[in-house]
């Protein structure tokens, strides 16, 4: 059993900033990689940003230069730093997590998702 707490979306106009976080907790042996995903409606899910165990970062080709994760392994948290924002990133982003249990069973868990709106 484990909870995502995603927080920092909402509503802000083009070029600004916003910073998304998710906490994990739960049972939780050890976190094998940590991400954000998004959809907008009409649209499939794409990815955004992932960030492994050892600390290597996978963005999507649209969000390069703009924004950054990074993870605080101490406290099993993950953060999307977006900058330069545009109303094309106007998407409900989720948090991601793949992990491995207590029971040391592989898991892979999605966060309820938060609401980014971009204005123009």
């Amino acid at each position: 059993q484990v909870q995502l707490v995603e927080s920092g979306g909402g509503l802000v106009q083009a070029g600004g900033s916003l910073r998304l976080s998710c906490v994990a907790s739960g049972n939780i042996f050890r976190l094998n990689a940590m991400g954000w995903y998004r959809q907008a409606p009409g649209k499939q899910r794409e990815l955004v940003a992932v960030i492994t165990s050892g600390g290597t970062t996978t963005y999507g080709d649209s969000v390069k230069g703009r924004f950054t994760i990074s993870r605080d392994n101490a406290k099993n948290t993950v953060y999307l730093q977006m900058n330069s924002l545009k109303p094309e990133d106007t998407a409900v982003y989720s948090c991601n997590i793949k992990y491995r249990g207590s029971n040391l069973y592989d898991y892979e868990y999605w966060g309820q998702g938060t609401q980014v709106t971009v204005s123009s």
